[in-house]
């Protein structure tokens, strides 16, 4: 199991045929309760799920913890795997199941929290859903910080599934197909989540450039 996944000879990179077999194997083992092979598949898989928390929490902490979670729960729910050749794609649909079920938890905290601080909880949110754009407001440059913030507020504030396949399928550039298993719709369905994420992005983000 600590043999390395060979590589194209041209190109550096790893063979996909010759790693899906590895992946293959490292799954039936862990099966049968080989820690050190699901150590490897942990280490495959390892960024992209911590790729894909950050994404959906905007915690680097929340997002650390959640990965853990989520391959603990993994490991201990190897036998629900249907198919030992879909092991990315399952495993994803625990990352983003646990962070949605975060994010809900977490909303229903501030919900609460607003409703003691503010009253009515009517505020700045309001503003998403006015007609005005960039043509009749003012221009706010931003820093390259808080850029990255307005675009991940922008991301937080999508619909869940819009949310999920930009972040997955534009963002982490997972297959369309694995993105459709993990959100259990089709193809085309994730094709037109991304295309209306990315209009109401560019809404949203319209004052800012």
């Amino acid at each position: 199991m600590n043999q390395r996944v060979p590589t194209d000879s041209i190109a550096g990179q790893p063979d996909p045929a010759v790693q899906a077999a590895h992946e293959l194997a490292w799954v039936l083992a862990a099966r049968k309760g080989d820690r050190p092979a699901f150590g490897k598949l942990a280490q495959l898989y390892q960024r992209q799920c911590a790729a894909v928390a950050m994404r959906l929490l905007g915690n680097a902490h929340d997002a650390g913890e959640l990965v853990q979670d989520a391959l603990l729960k993994a490991f201990r729910s190897l036998d629900q795997l249907q198919q030992s050749e879909r092991f990315g794609p399952w495993l994803m649909r625990i990352v983003t199941n646990l962070a949605l079920n975060y994010r809900r938890s977490r909303n229903r905290r501030q919900a609460i929290s607003l409703e003691q601080t503010v009253g009515d909880g009517e505020g700045d949110d309001l503003r998403s859903t006015l007609p005005g754009t960039a043509k009749d407001a003012p221009y706010k440059p931003l820093t390259n910080a808080e850029l990255g913030t307005a675009i991940q507020d922008a991301i937080d504030a999508l619909p869940e599934k819009q949310r999920l396949a930009l972040v997955m399928f534009a963002i982490e550039k997972m297959p369309q197909k694995d993105v459709a298993d993990i959100l259990n719709c089709s193809v085309e369905a994730v094709k037109w989540h991304v295309f209306m994420a990315r209009k109401q992005l560019r809404k949203s983000l319209a004052e800012h450039f």
